[in-house]
């Protein structure tokens, strides 16, 4: 599905914008970029199974992927660009890490400062949890920018929401823009929870998933083509009608979604089947309302997280429901295909790795619809006003 609503038309001659991603994952922040027309020159991404997928997408033949620490690549090696752009491990602070202070994974955006020193873009844009602003290491970095090391940039900060830029999916994001250019500014919302005279509605999963079938294969293992990358053997790519695959659920978990409406969740069963309830649930009466919870056809997802394919972990049931007409209820959790368009990968998106593994790319992964929004604001500044237009 293509959820922009708006595109870029550059009617100027322009030099080609380059952009480096770091901590790339599978590459949603260079998927927006390059759709907003930046060429990629650097990607660092320490799992091979997401730097496979990267390079499958943007890199085939590995001309600027490197599947390596970042910690261990040389500053002589970091070439220039216009843009830096990453999400530096944020699980040490996030509220699914308990706010782990010490995780050595919090220091890693020093590793990102370093490049944007070697690489002197104009402007680099950092993305993280939402806590982000409230840690420790948001204050150091913002120490770097008053009298260290990016003492030359100016910065803004801000929390994003992807469902104000066209997500079919409330994420919210904490988005660091900084600029040597003076002060930088964000990218206006497109999208509100409801259509204004400059904002259309929030894009729902009825327009996200449609004309993605009903029906899922049964799970079973992947097709069986690999590729030999990175000194390894690593599966894939698989297209996304590939992943559009389900879970082998028992028959108490079907018997459990069956009872759950649209926006509903463990509460609901056990108003309507207290006898399908787990023990934990049952002593529990009280928490997260989440759980074992069906989406809604009429308005964004949840957030996606790494593990969407688990009920439990989430209000992931695909939204699909009808009380009076149970043979037309959809009685399962999200695909890996259905999770993947929420997130606003193209169609035509590859994926490498195991299922957990591709789980796992989807569910950290920045929206590409979120990136380009930034990317094309970015690029506004750097060459000057360029027209917009409306686009299908």
């Amino acid at each position: 599905m293509d959820f922009r609503q708006t595109a870029m038309v550059i009617d100027v001659p322009r030099q080609d914008l380059t952009v480096i991603d770091l901590f790339a994952g599978c590459g949603g922040m260079t998927q927006g970029f390059v759709d907003a027309g930046f060429t990629p020159v650097m990607a660092i991404e320490m799992n091979p199974h997401a730097a496979a997928t990267y390079a499958a997408n943007f890199d085939p033949d590995l001309t600027h992927t490197l599947c390596a620490d970042i910690s261990e690549v040389a500053t002589a090696d970091i070439p220039a660009a216009d843009v830096v752009i990453g999400g530096p491990p944020c699980q040490g602070f996030s509220a699914l890490g308990r706010q782990k202070k010490d995780d050595p994974r919090n220091k890693l955006w020093m590793e990102y400062v370093r490049v944007v020193r070697a690489a002197q873009p104009e402007f680099f844009v950092l993305e993280n949890v939402d806590r982000f602003m409230a840690s420790g290491e948001f204050e150091l970095l913002s120490h770097e920018v008053d009298k260290g090391l990016l003492k030359d940039y100016e910065i803004r900060t801000a929390v994003l929401n992807a469902a104000d830029y066209g997500a079919p999916q409330r994420r919210k994001r904490t988005i660091v823009i900084g600029s040597r250019r003076g002060q930088p500014t964000m990218p206006n919302p497109t999208h509100g929870r409801k259509a204004t005279l400059d904002r259309a509605p929030w894009t729902t999963l009825a327009t996200a998933l449609d004309g993605i079938p009903f029906r899922a294969r049964s799970s079973g293992p992947l097709p069986s083509n690999d590729m030999n990358i990175f000194d390894q053997k690593i599966a894939g790519p698989f297209t996304m009608e590939e992943l559009h695959f389900g879970r082998n659920a028992t028959q108490l978990s079907r018997d459990r979604y069956e009872v759950i409406p649209p926006g509903g969740g463990r509460f609901d069963l056990g108003r309507e089947r207290p006898d399908l309830l787990p023990p934990c649930w049952r002593n529990k009466p009280t928490g997260t309302s989440d759980v074992m919870g069906r989406l809604e056809w009429d308005k964004p997802s949840v957030t996606i997280r790494t593990e969407f394919f688990k009920p439990e972990k989430g209000r992931y049931l695909h939204p699909q429901w009808e009380q009076a007409r149970r043979s037309e209820q959809v009685n399962r959790v999200i695909t890996h295909r259905e999770a993947a368009t929420i997130q606003t990968f193209p169609d035509h998106f590859l994926w490498c790795g195991t299922k957990t593994e591709i789980a796992r790319q989807i569910g950290n992964a920045v929206p590409p619809v979120l990136a380009r929004a930034l990317a094309e604001h970015i690029a506004n500044e750097l060459v000057g006003t360029i027209p917009k237009s409306l686009s299908a």
